[in-house]
């Protein structure tokens, strides 16, 4: 168990299998930069709390890390294979992360399926694929994030030769999700109006994991005080180069521009 969110970590207690037959992976992928840079804040939450300071605590956490960046290379490997791009969206709960899916797929010039994480229920997938996009639901019970285990599991039942684009739509938290790796190109991270000012600062680990920050729900600034300015300002603190992108689904505009930013990270690879 996971000392400081009360998580089970990634891979330590899962048994990979698919159609009832093991599954173990030894291949020589190379490791992409976002292992690198998950791996260093999971080890940076690891030096920081004192309850995570025991020797055989960090040894047994770091070797579960290992594992968990070998399968997220794993996936990477599946999705380079096929020419999809795969995205981590993460975000507090209720930022918006399905409504956004729910419509770009009406505005997408490309196709694309979700690998849907929530601790319980199937409502965000039964959402999706009443819009008709392809979303598996991935149920974690008591973990607070995905991990690069049970994307893995969720990726056997997309057909990525299919796709051009698969979203990984990361359990509502932004605390543990940004320490694990599970095996895409870009992570984007959604805040909205509603949940205030202080978010970005409160969780710098997030957001220096973010290729992209949208903020959301920008149509309800009218009826808060959010100063929008200062939050991008604290963003480029945390991550100078982090692209941001301002987002309503009222506005169609918006939404074409995150269409737009996905276009030209396809093109890039």
């Amino acid at each position: 168990m996971c000392k400081d969110c009360g998580c089970t970590i990634a891979g330590a207690e899962h048994h990979h299998h698919h159609d009832d037959h093991s599954h173990d992976h030894d291949h020589g992928h190379h490791h992409h930069h976002h292992d690198s840079e998950q791996h260093q804040h999971a080890h940076e939450t690891l030096h920081h709390n004192p309850q995570l300071n025991e020797a055989k605590t960090i040894a047994v956490i770091k070797k579960i890390l290992d594992k968990n960046d070998h399968e997220a290379s794993h996936n990477r490997a599946h999705f380079d294979q096929h020419k999809v791009l795969g995205i981590n969206l993460m975000s507090s709960p209720g930022s918006g992360k399905t409504t956004l899916l729910e419509n770009l797929v009406d505005i997408a010039n490309f196709k694309f399926a979700v690998v849907e994480g929530d601790l319980e229920t199937s409502r965000d997938a039964d959402r999706l694929k009443a819009k008709g996009i392809n979303a598996v639901q991935i149920q974690t019970g008591s973990a607070c994030h995905l991990d690069a285990f049970m994307v893995h599991k969720g990726l056997h039942d997309i057909k990525l030769a299919d796709i051009d684009v698969c979203f990984v739509e990361n359990v509502g938290n932004l605390v543990c999700p940004a320490s694990y790796d599970v095996g895409t190109h870009l992570n984007i991270v959604l805040v909205s109006v509603p949940e205030g000012e202080d978010k970005v600062a409160k969780y710098p680990v997030m957001f220096r994991s973010a290729d992209l920050i949208l903020f959301t729900k920008t149509d309800l600034l009218p009826y808060f005080e959010y100063d929008l300015e200062k939050e991008k300002a604290t963003a480029r603190k945390l991550k100078p180069n982090v692209d941001i992108l301002e987002v309503s689904v009222k506005d169609k505009e918006s939404l074409q521009a995150v269409v737009d930013w996905i276009n030209f990270k396809r093109k890039m690879r």
